[in-house]
C-alpha cells in the first residue's frame, strides 16, 4: 500500500468501463448524443443571411427599378415575397415581423441614373435580432451601391460621355474562410462546447451516483487508496472525453465538410489539457453534491457561464474589459481558439503554446484542488 497499484486502478477502470457500456442508456449517451448534438448545433447555430424576406416598395415602376429588384433577388441573399406602391404597407409587414428588409425605391429613381444625379434608396431593416440586422444591411448597401455604379457606367458609355475618374478600386481576398461561411466558424466552436459537458456530466455524476448507492464507503474501505480511487473514476471520463473528440472530429470533416489545415497532433494534445480542466471541475462538482440531481444544477451553473464567456456566442473581444479579463478562467476560451486556430488557418505549436499553457495551468490546478476537495470529503 506504500505505491499505487496500476493492477487495482486497471480493474477499477475495466469496471467502471463494463458499467458504463453495459447500459443502453449509457451508450446512447456517449456515442449518440454528441453526434446528434453536433449535427443539430451545426446546422442551428448559423449566422448566415440566406433568402430573407425582403418588401419592396417600387415607387418608380420603371426598368431600372425591376433591374434592381432583380438583382436583389438573384443574390440569393434576398427573396422578395410582398411589392407595394404605399410606404404604409411596408411599415405595417416590419411591425408584424413578416419580412427582415424592405426597400423603398423613390419615383424619379431612373431620372436620376439617366441624368447622372445623386439618388437614393431607402432600406429599412428589423432591428430585433442586431446581427442578422447588421448582415442583412450590408449585404443590401452593397448590392445596390454595386448596381449603381455599373448601371451609371453604362448610361456614361451610351451618351459617349467619360465615367467619373478617381475612387478606390477593392480587391478583396478573404482568407482561411473564402466563403465567409458561419458554419466553418461555429462547428468546431460547438465540438469544444459538447466535449465540456460530456465531461463535466461524466465525471460529476460518477461519484455522486457511488454515494447514493452506498457503495462508495465500500470502495473507500476496500484496498483502494484515495488517489487510486481517482484515478480510476477519472481515466474512464478522460478516454471517453477524447473518443468523442475523435467521433465528433470526423464527423465535422466528413458530414459538414469542415476545412482542417493543421496538425492533429496539436489538436489532440489541446483536447488531452481541456478534458483535464473539465474532469477537474466535474470532480470538485461531486464533491459539494450530495445526489445527483444537485450535481446535475451544480454542473450547468459552471456550464453556462462557461458558454457564454467562451467566445461561441459573443466575441470575447466586444465585452467590456473585466469580463474579458474574467474569461481568462474559461478554459473553453482557450480551446475555441485553439480549436478555430488549427481546423481554419492551420495553426501551429508557435501560435497556440499560449492557450496550451493556460489549458494545462487550469487543468492541472483545478484536478490538484478537486483531489484535495475529495480527500477530504472522504475522510
Amino acid at each position: 500500500m506504500n505505491g499505487l497499484s496500476w493492477s487495482r486502478i486497471r480493474q477499477l477502470l475495466r469496471k467502471e468501463l463494463l458499467q458504463a457500456l453495459r447500459d443502453p442508456r449509457s451508450r446512447r449517451v456517449l456515442i449518440v448524443a454528441p453526434i446528434i448534438q453536433l449535427i443539430v448545433f451545426g446546422y442551428a447555430v448559423n449566422t448566415d443571411v440566406r433568402h430573407a424576406k425582403a418588401f419592396l416598395v417600387d415607387g418608380d415602376r420603371s426598368a431600372d427599378s425591376r433591374q434592381l429588384a432583380q438583382t436583389l433577388s438573384a443574390s440569393g441573399y434576398f427573396d422578395i415575397v410582398a411589392r407595394s406602391d404605399r410606404p404604409a404597407d411596408l411599415t405595417r409587414a416590419l411591425d408584424r415581423g413578416d419580412v427582415l428588409l424592405g426597400v423603398n425605391i423613390p419615383r424619379g429613381f431612373a431620372a436620376d441614373l439617366a441624368r447622372g444625379r445623386p439618388t437614393a434608396v431607402q432600406l429599412l431593416v428589423d432591428g430585433s435580432s442586431a446581427n442578422t440586422a447588421n448582415v442583412a444591411l450590408g449585404y443590401a448597401t452593397q448590392i445596390i451601391g454595386r448596381y449603381g455604379l455599373q448601371r451609371g457606367a453604362q448610361i456614361a458609355a451610351r451618351a459617349g460621355v467619360p465615367s467619373a475618374a478617381g475612387g478606390v478600386d477593392f480587391a478583396v481576398r478573404v482568407w482561411y474562410n473564402p466563403n465567409l461561411e458561419s458554419r466553418s466558424y461555429n462547428v468546431p466552436a460547438v465540438m469544444g462546447n459538447i466535449v465540456m459537458l460530456m465531461t463535466l456530466l461524466l465525471t460529476s455524476l460518477a461519484v455522486v451516483r457511488e454515494r447514493e448507492l452506498g457503495t462508495l464507503e465500500q470502495l473507500m474501505v476496500s484496498p483502494l487508496r484515495p488517489v487510486e480511487l481517482i484515478l480510476g473514476k477519472t481515466l474512464p471520463s478522460v478516454l471517453v472525453g477524447m473518443f468523442d473528440v475523435v467521433l465528433i472530429t470526423v464527423v465535422a470533416l466528413l458530414w459538414f465538410r469542415i476545412p482542417f489545415e493543421g496538425s492533429f497532433l496539436v489538436l489532440g494534445v489541446a483536447s488531452v489539457l481541456f478534458v483535464l480542466s473539465g474532469i477537474g471541475v466535474g470532480l470538485f462538482i461531486s464533491t459539494i453534491s450530495n445526489t445527483q440531481q444537485e450535481a446535475f444544477m451544480s454542473m450547468f451553473m459552471f456550464f453556462m457561464p462557461a458558454l457564454l464567456l467562451g467566445g461561441m456566442l459573443f466575441p470575447v473581444e466586444n465585452m467590456p474589459h473585466w469580463v474579458q479579463v474574467l474569461t481568462w478562467l474559461d478554459p473553453l476560451r482557450h480551446y475555441l481558439v485553439i480549436v478555430r486556430g488549427v481546423f481554419l488557418r492551420g495553426a501551429g505549436w508557435s501560435i497556440v503554446w499560449p492557450q496550451m499553457v493556460v489549458l494545462a495551468t487550469l487543468g492541472v490546478g483545478v484536478l490538484v484542488f478537486a483531489t484535495k476537495r475529495f480527500h477530504k470529503t472522504a475522510d
